[in-house]
């Protein structure tokens, strides 16, 4: 956020490059303010990612109450972004409000899951369709997203003999990595809204072989302009993935 400078003049009886004055970026506000706003957020981020990542990696458990306390105490923080944290967090589905006062980690029921593939499938498809679009409309030069892309499926492949967090870590990755090649700030927003959610299906279930696999085809075909293969590719794969999904939670047949 951008603020209007405005003079300090007349404030503790300094002039604007008087050293002993308040400087200002805003009529009436103190700079240490304005300074202070982006540190907080920056320190709220941190928060957030951080307790993201104990969730996804199941530090915290499904059904965990958190005690604001307890976990800015864990994370060597101020009481207050850790408390803009566990907000923000609630809002991506990751915690839920209690009914006094509190949060805990959500704890995913089926529908929460089915719903979440309802949401997820057609956003996936669209995305690897309009990823492809943008190489074959790019062509012959090919649109840095890529290379990007390509480094992201290697590291998942790397992952995949080493330990399930790393690996939910590449999944995930690959998948924004299609999102943003796709180069939709809406779609983006969009599923910046089920990243956590989907961090935290894809660490509580195994990635078969024939998925990883799929990853490749995927990239195959988003890295040569093909829209519609990129996107039955897409499909099978998100398919799959509820399939797996469902059968690793609930055991389903």
């Amino acid at each position: 956020m951008a603020y209007v400078a405005g003079s300090s003049a007349g404030r503790n009886g300094a002039g604007p490059g008087d050293p002993g004055g308040a400087r200002t970026t805003a009529p009436g506000r103190p700079a240490s303010d304005a300074d202070a706003r982006p540190e907080r957020t920056s320190l709220s981020a941190r928060a957030r990612d951080a307790v993201r990542q104990r969730i996804v990696d199941r530090s915290y458990p499904q059904g965990t109450r958190l005690v604001e306390r307890e976990v800015a105490e864990e994370l060597r923080m101020s009481r207050v972004p850790v408390r803009e944290a566990l907000r923000a967090l609630v809002g991506e589905g990751l915690l839920e409000l209690l009914p006094h006062s509190g949060v805990r980690v959500r704890r995913l029921e089926r529908a929460d899951v089915e719903h979440l593939y309802e949401v997820w499938e057609p956003l996936a498809v669209q995305a690897s369709r309009l990823a492809a679009r943008r190489v074959a409309g790019s062509a012959p030069v090919e649109p840095p997203g890529v290379t990007a892309l390509r480094a992201s499926l290697d590291r998942a492949e790397e992952a995949a003999s080493d330990d399930g967090t790393r690996e939910v870590a590449a999944h995930t990755a690959f998948h924004e990595d299609i999102v943003a090649l796709s180069g939709n700030p809406m779609l983006a927003r969009t599923m910046e809204q089920l990243s956590g959610q989907l961090q935290l299906l894809f660490g509580m279930r195994e990635e078969p072989q024939h998925m990883r696999a799929q990853h490749a085809v995927m990239f195959r075909h988003i890295a040569a302009g093909d829209e519609e293969s990129a996107a039955a590719s897409t499909l099978l794969h998100v398919r799959d993935s509820r399939a797996v999904a469902l059968r690793s939670l609930f055991d389903d047949a």
